[in-house]
C-alpha cells in the first residue's frame, strides 16, 4: 500500500488539522509556536513525505495519532495507516525560511483571528536580526518572510517593516516576502527597500461575510491595494490569503478567486477551525477533503488561465504549503 503524502491524503489531512503527538517525540526544533493569524498560540508539527508538507496543530484529542517507525514518522486514523514521512524541523516557524511576526498585536478585531485578545509582544529590530541570523547559522535558510499585526496603525506598520526590510536586505542575499496591512503606498515603499514578493490578505471574498468577520477593515481597500501591487512587484509575486470555513458558498469562492486571478493575484486557499478565543464570535466549519480538492482544482485552472504559477513563489505561505492545498506544489 502506498502510503506517500498524496494530493488526496493531504486534504484528509488538512480537513483534520491536527494530531496527537507524545512530547517525547518531539525535541524543541521541531515544535513551532504560531504568533499571527487564526493559529496564533497554537503548537505545531509540519510532517513531509511524497514530495509535498503539511502543518498539524498538535491535540490530544485529534483523531489523528503520529507515532514513531523506524526512525520515521505514521500518521494513524483509527487502525489505518494514512502516511509515513519524516518530521521537518522549523527554522524559524516553518522549514526553510525565517517567518517572522514583528508585532503580535492588533487594533483590528476581526472575528476569527485570536491575535487581538491575545495582545502579544512586539519585536524590535535586535530581536528581527537575532532570530534572522540564528536561522542563517543553520545552513537551511532558503527566504526571509515577515508579517506583522497593527499595534497602533497601518502606516507605523507598514514603516517599521520598511526599515526592517531595508536592514535585511543590506545583510543577506535572500529573498523577503512581507505580509502587511496595506496603506495607500505600502506596495511602492516595500518595493523600493528590497520585498521581492506581498500579500494583502482579502480573508474572505464575500462582501456580507467579509462586514460581519472584519468590521473595521475595508475589502475594497485590500483589493485595490493588490492590484495596486501587482503594477510594483509583478506578476506571480502577489498573494493573497483567503480563508474556506467561515459560511462562504463554493459560488462565492469561484466568483472570488476569478476576482483575483484576473487581477493577476495569487489566491491561498486557507482552511480554518475555529480558536478557543473565538469560539463564540462566528461560527466556523474547517472544510472537509472533498472540498478542499474540489476548490483547489479549480483555482489552479483559473491561475493556468492567467499564466499565472505557484512553483515561481519564494517567500511565505506558498513557498511552504504546510497549512494549505497549494495548486502547481500539491495538485
Amino acid at each position: 500500500m502506498d502510503t506517500k503524502l498524496s494530493a488526496t491524503v493531504k486534504a484528509n489531512l488538512l480537513s483534520i488539522g491536527s494530531v496527537q503527538i507524545d512530547p517525547a517525540l518531539l525535541p524543541s526544533q521541531f515544535k513551532n509556536l504560531a504568533t499571527a493569524g487564526p493559529g496564533a498560540g497554537g503548537s505545531s508539527i509540519f510532517f513531509r513525505s511524497g514530495g509535498r508538507r503539511v502543518r498539524l496543530t498538535i491535540n490530544e484529542f485529534s483523531p489523528l495519532r503520529a507515532v514513531p517507525e523506524d526512525g520515521n514518522l505514521v500518521l494513524i486514523k483509527g487502525d489505518d495507516v494514512i502516511a509515513r514521512g519524516i518530521l521537518e524541523h522549523p527554522i524559524c516557524h516553518c522549514p526553510e525560511q525565517a517567518y517572522i511576526t514583528l508585532s503580535e498585536k492588533c487594533i483590528f478585531d476581526c472575528q476569527f483571528c485570536p491575535v487581538p485578545k491575545m495582545q502579544g509582544g512586539i519585536k524590535d529590530s535586535k530581536k528581527v536580526h537575532q532570530m534572522v541570523a540564528e536561522a542563517y547559522a543553520a545552513g537551511e535558510l532558503k527566504a526571509i518572510s515577515l508579517t506583522s499585526g497593527v499595534e497602533v496603525s497601518p502606516d507605523k506598520e507598514v514603516q517599521r517593516m520598511v526599515e526592517t526590510v531595508k536592514q535585511l536586505q543590506r545583510e543577506y542575499d535572500l529573498p523577503i516576502g512581507v505580509s502587511v496591512y496595506p496603506t495607500k503606498d505600502s506596495s511602492e515603499r516595500l518595493c523600493a527597500a528590497g520585498a521581492c514578493e506581498i500579500k494583502y490578505n482579502v480573508e474572505t471574498m464575500d462582501p456580507e461575510l467579509f462586514r460581519r468577520a472584519c468590521p473595521e477593515l475595508s475589502l475594497q481597500t485590500v483589493l485595490d491595494s493588490l492590484e495596486n501591487a501587482v503594477d510594483h512587484f509583478g506578476k506571480n509575486k502577489v498573494s493573497s490569503n483567503f480563508i474556506i470555513g467561515l459560511g462562504e458558498t463554493d459560488e462565492t469562492v469561484l466568483k472570488g478567486l476569478k476576482q483575483l486571478t484576473d487581477r493577476c493575484v495569487i489566491p491561498i486557499l486557507r482552511p480554518i477551525s475555529p480558536h478557543p478565543l473565538r469560539k463564540d464570535a462566528i461560527n466556523i466549519h474547517r472544510p472537509d477533503a472533498t472540498r478542499l480538492l474540489k476548490l483547489g482544482g479549480m483555482l489552479r485552472e483559473m491561475l493556468d488561465r492567467q499564466s499565472l504559477c505557484v512553483e515561481k513563489s519564494r517567500t511565505m505561505c506558498l513557498f511552504c504549503t504546510g497549512c494549505d492545498l497549494t495548486p502547481h506544489r500539491d495538485i
